[in-house]
């Protein structure tokens, strides 16, 4: 995954901040700014995978500690929600003054909330993604256990958050009460893209559902599945980058000198060299950007996944549609269903070879609907593509085409 991490310092109410700014190879199609979950800090996994997953985008992001956490100057126990959205118009205004103003807006869990709210400070803002996002900042107190009341009668208590204990006074009660996120949505006139796992036990899905109830369209919504809240798991990190790369790049322009996939070609697919790398291939599927790239065993920088395993997304991707319509149409409960595609021993990309695919339904089917939804799934347009064959007519075009 090409580009930089540089470190960053800027000013934030009299606190000197710590980021890290992940800068990809070339011009960035757009700068973001990405505010980490509650109590936690910019270099928490989840953080740094989708911010270095996004610059393998094309994007620069800034990740950086709040007022008090990580590398961060402050005392955390003087902090609250309004002072996270005021260190995310600090950062804002650092990357206005030394780079650009940045076009994307990120938030994980509390940080999602934040970032809501602080979108409406910052003009330059075209999008805001929020991933496991509380619909009140109050939410945040459900972890304060016992201690709430504690915190209510003395002032303050010491809670034990991931591990640590940290100092919650009552300012940071009254103010996350006071903080009205849902009408931030409601107000906020730019895109919305609300990411949320189903089975998320720190912050159910049902805030996912208010946010995107109250906010305006544009708005988006994306199932993690079997996420869990911090993203721990790698892959569901980079999954969720994928997604916000994608919808992100409807809202920012590309760069002049296209080391980031150009979009616009509709009614099919086309994929383009990219200047400056070896393999990348700037993809567009009916407007949509992607990056695809060779391996980096073959010489590749691993921008994005590789032609083969593309084609194996489509297959898993197709039968989840198909099933999920199916099941609809019959009014049949299926409430979620996913599709595992792996290649078989011998693992040679470059030969005839078997996929293993293995499909899981969840919802309270009985065996005869389980059985009829997994069929169906087996005749997905990509399946009987992949099965059947397909002709492939080809022609070079001139250099005055």
């Amino acid at each position: 995954m090409g580009g930089e991490t540089r470190k960053t310092l800027f000013e934030s109410a009299g606190a000197t901040l710590a980021g890290a700014l992940e800068l990809p190879r070339g011009q960035p199609r757009a700068y973001a700014l990405f505010a980490h979950c509650f109590s936690c800090s910019k270099d928490i996994r989840a953080a740094r995978e989708i911010a270095r997953s996004l610059r393998g985008a094309g994007f620069a992001v800034l990740r950086f500690d709040f007022t008090g956490l990580g590398a961060s100057e402050g005392d955390f126990a003087d902090t609250n929600f309004s002072s996270s959205v005021d260190d995310l118009v600090s950062a804002a205004d650092y990357l206005r003054r030394e780079f650009s103003a940045p076009a994307i807006l990120i938030g994980h869990s509390l940080g999602g909330a934040a970032a809501i709210v602080a979108a409406g400070k910052i003009p330059e803002i075209k999008g805001v993604a929020v991933i496991g996002a509380p619909a009140e900042a109050a939410h945040v107190a459900h972890q304060f256990g016992a201690r709430r009341d504690e915190i209510i009668r003395e002032g303050a208590a010491s809670v034990p958050l991931a591990g640590r204990a940290f100092t919650i006074r009552k300012q940071f009660l009254d103010d996350v009460e006071g903080a009205d996120v849902l009408g931030a949505a409601a107000s906020l006139a730019r895109p919305l893209l609300i990411l949320h796992a189903p089975l998320d036990q720190t912050v159910g899905v049902d805030n996912a559902s208010r946010l995107f109830m109250a906010a305006r369209h544009p708005k988006s919504f994306v199932s993690l599945d079997d996420a869990d809240h911090l993203l721990s798991n790698p892959a569901d990190a980079r999954y969720a980058a994928m997604i916000i790369a994608a919808w992100a790049s409807r809202y920012v322009a590309a760069p002049a000198d296209k080391t980031a996939p150009a979009a616009g070609f509709i009614g099919g697919a086309r994929a383009e060299t990219m200047p400056g790398e070896r393999f990348a291939a700037a993809l567009s599927i009916d407007g949509h950007p992607f990056i695809i790239d060779a391996d980096p065993v073959d010489g590749g920088a691993g921008l994005g996944p590789n032609p083969t395993r593309t084609l194996e997304a489509a297959l898993a991707a197709c039968g989840v549609i198909t099933m999920r319509m199916y099941a609809e149409r019959k009014g049949w409960p299926l409430e979620g269903a996913s599709i595992e595609i792996r290649r078989a021993a011998p693992d040679d990309a470059h030969a005839a070879h078997i996929l293993d695919k293995t499909t899981r339904l969840i919802g309270p089917l009985n065996d005869e609907q389980r059985r009829r939804i997994a069929e169906i799934a087996d005749r997905c347009p990509v399946q009987r593509i992949v099965t059947q064959g397909v002709e492939i007519r080809s022609r070079l075009l001139s250099q005055e085409d």
